[in-house]
């Protein structure tokens, strides 16, 4: 995506805030360019003000403070239908009494738009979204992935500048779902047009966008092309709501070029890093495929446990180790791989160059003991009563 092109929407410092029974901020003061042709998402768990922000976009909510562009105008008090956006909902929001044809021209209708135009145009959409020769056919008789192509032609058959799309999948199955978001993203690619989605699935983010946007809380807490996201989160919400990291919290206890040693609750391991102070409180995210275990010594990693379980999910073989005050690592292999044995001490270590370092305010140690102590002595046991060297 061109960065120096004038983003299609902006929002500038845009806050928004209840004051019905529900109350509180929604969103904080937030900033955000979304560009012409782009896939963005908007991602994360519910209430961190995603929705919000796409309605506010689309015109149907208003912000308490701050303002919302398309393009070069000022559009943040403009309702909806004075907006060249338009939205799909998760409830498709068809007309029950009407056929596919009449659903998807019902917008052109309204325009008073030429009868031929409107065949033109609703044909070709019917076709682009693989429902053609289905115009006559009731709404009542399609299934829910029909009914949702249906809603998505109603929407793009008016050529809107954007696309909002408000967790239209959710209400799909699993298979149904994962096709439409290959045809989603080759139908947004076809047409050019700018699509902004929510979803709280990160794997339908990971799979349809060009960027993301991970909120929580009414922040963006960042937004970049999803393999960034994934491999490079810059906070611990990021790591850990984006697939599934191995989270450690250490301190800073010595820097040797882009070499930083870490010091945890359970011992001493190293990572690359730059921007470091010394005694600094930061966190460590390992994702489960770069997480490795062995019974023999590793150089730089003084981090024991042991194996709690392995669980086969046909793909990859998930397994656990508990470390002494109970926190348990998760390592993902492939199923060819060897297995050390359930109740084997080992340590634990990973390439250096996959583990994320983080800063955090935080000044003391998160007690990872907590509901934990009870784990400890047994831990201790095992590891100190098996044959696993460490250096």
């Amino acid at each position: 995506m061109e960065k120096d092109n004038i983003p299609i929407v902006r929002l500038r410092g845009v806050t928004k805030e209840f004051f019905d029974a529900t109350g509180g901020v929604v969103l904080k003061e937030l900033d955000l360019d979304i560009y012409e042709g782009e896939f963005l998402t908007l991602l994360g768990p519910s209430g961190c003000g995603k929705t919000t922000t796409l309605r506010m976009i689309g015109g149907f909510d208003t912000p308490t403070q701050g303002t919302v562009y398309i393009g070069d105008q000022d559009v943040t008090d403009l309702p909806p239908y004075k907006r060249d956006v338009n939205t799909v909902f998760q409830s498709y929001a068809l007309f029950p009494h009407m056929n596919v044809f009449d659903n998807v021209a019902f917008g052109l209708v309204e325009k008073k738009i030429p009868k031929a135009e409107i065949k033109a145009r609703v044909e070709k959409m019917l076709d682009l979204v693989q429902l053609k020769n289905f115009g006559k056919r009731k709404v009542a008789q399609m299934s829910g992935g029909q009914k949702q192509r249906v809603a998505i032609a109603r929407a793009l058959v008016n050529n809107p500048k954007l696309l909002l799309l408000d967790e239209p999948l959710a209400a799909l199955d699993y298979k149904l779902r994962k096709q439409m978001q290959i045809e989603l993203k080759h139908l947004q690619k076809r047409l050019g047009i700018t699509f902004i989605y929510v979803t709280h699935d990160q794997e339908e983010a990971l799979t349809m966008s060009d960027r993301i946007a991970v909120m929580n809380n009414g922040l963006i807490e960042q937004i970049d092309v999803p393999s960034e996201i994934y491999e490079h989160p810059k906070t611990k919400f990021v790591a850990d709501f984006i697939g599934e990291s191995n989270i450690i919290e250490a301190s800073v206890t010595g820097i040797e070029g882009d070499l930083v040693e870490l010091t945890a609750e359970n011992g001493v391991v190293h990572a690359k890093g730059e921007g470091f102070v010394k005694d600094e409180m930061v966190y460590i995210s390992i994702r489960p495929e770069h997480t490795k275990y062995s019974t023999e010594p590793i150089e730089h990693f003084r981090l024991r446990g042991v194996v709690k379980e392995h669980i086969y999910v046909g793909s990859l073989i998930k397994t656990t180790i508990m470390l002494p005050d109970g926190q348990i690592l998760k390592i993902n292999h492939h199923p060819d791989s060897d297995m050390i044995p359930v109740g084997q001490a080992v340590n634990i270590y990973w390439p250096m160059d996959k583990a994320v370092v983080m800063h955090t305010a935080e000044d003391t140690l998160i007690d990872w003991i907590e509901g934990a102590l009870l784990h400890r002595e047994e831990i201790e046991a095992a590891v100190e009563g098996e044959s696993c060297p460490q250096k």
